[in-house]
């Protein structure tokens, strides 16, 4: 990388991070995470590396091709785009669900995968204050429902989904990539999960965990996840993919509670997708596509697709970006 490149990336850190420090300060001066503001800052917070990718690209490095550097145009080819936007969706919420039997086998999620009974006692107490006996619908049914909307979540949750891959992947990891691609992913991933720290701090995802080993834990996280969701912007070559993947993943991440046994605490620092058990997969896959090239033949193109020969490959044609 040359100076401008790291003045850039610089910049576009200091300035999410700043942002989203300074949205956290009514939690940290108020009640944390019980607060009343908190749902609208966690939102908020999101948004924070699409400004800081947008100042960059329009102040700092102002390119000729700026929809392009952000990853968000063009819109081709459709096919390739609706290939990798629906793997990216169902790899996200098979990670997510997957680490739950992961983890029961290694004794740290107390699963109940019989008769879902913390789901049962949730549904019961709300059953209860509503006057009611019970919920009438079979318990095996409403999991089934629950576990067939997820996919709808990646459209429900892309907006803020896509305010953090604008600056993730969108920006920030073709911008490392003259570094190599795992040192590109390795460094894009520790920033993601750094910059997660205001409210991780305050107790977010690890509510039971020390500051240091919340932060610790979703760092591990997030170059995981990251470089899943990079793969996905390295071979389309585009933002959008990633953007659904990781919407999928966000409304994916409680499926963890249907699926828990009564009574019992879920340590996140170990099990779900959190904890280290939920990390197994994520690194086999991640080892997979590594092994096989897919990373090595996915490099991010170096000028705009319309001065370019050929666009990005679509899953499964064999070609490969350069």
């Amino acid at each position: 990388m040359n100076g401008r490149d790291l003045r850039s990336v610089g910049v576009f850190t200091a300035l999410a991070f700043a942002l989203a420090w300074l949205l956290a300060l009514p939690l940290w001066f108020g009640d944390g995470l019980a607060g009343p503001w908190f749902p609208l800052v966690a939102t908020a917070t999101m948004a924070t590396p699409a400004i800081a990718a947008l100042v960059v690209v329009f102040f700092v490095e102002r390119p000729k091709h700026k929809a392009w550097k952000l990853g968000v145009w063009p819109l081709r080819p459709v096919r390739g785009l609706l290939g990798y936007g629906a793997l990216g969706i169902f790899v996200s919420i098979a990670l997510v669900l997957v680490a739950l039997p992961v983890g029961a086998l290694l004794g740290v999620y107390p699963a109940d995968f019989a008769n879902f009974s913390a789901f049962q006692q949730v549904l019961d107490e709300q059953a209860g204050a509503a006057g009611a006996a019970g919920i009438p619908i079979p318990i095996g049914a409403l999991i089934a429902v629950q576990l067939a909307a997820l996919p709808l979540a990646a459209f429900i949750n892309l907006i803020p989904a896509l305010g953090e891959e604008l600056g993730w992947r969108g920006w920030l990891l073709p911008k490392l990539m003259p570094l190599g691609t795992l040192p590109a992913l390795l460094v894009s991933g520790v920033i993601w999960g750094l910059w997660h720290a205001p409210l991780i701090l305050l107790g977010y995802n690890y509510p039971d965990a020390p500051g240091w080993l919340g932060l610790a834990a979703m760092v591990g996280m997030c170059v995981l996840i990251g470089a899943v969701f990079g793969w996905l912007r390295l071979r389309s070559g585009s933002v959008w993919p990633a953007a659904l993947a990781h919407a999928a993943f966000n409304g994916a991440g409680g499926s963890y509670l249907l699926f828990a046994k009564a009574g019992e605490h879920v340590d996140t620092t170990q099990a779900t997708v959190l904890g280290w058990s939920g990390w197994i997969v994520p690194l086999a896959l991640v080892v997979v596509l590594v092994a096989t090239g897919q990373f090595s033949s996915a490099k991010h193109p170096s000028t705009p697709p319309s001065q370019k020969g050929r666009p990005p490959r679509t899953p499964g044609d064999g070609t490969g970006d350069r």
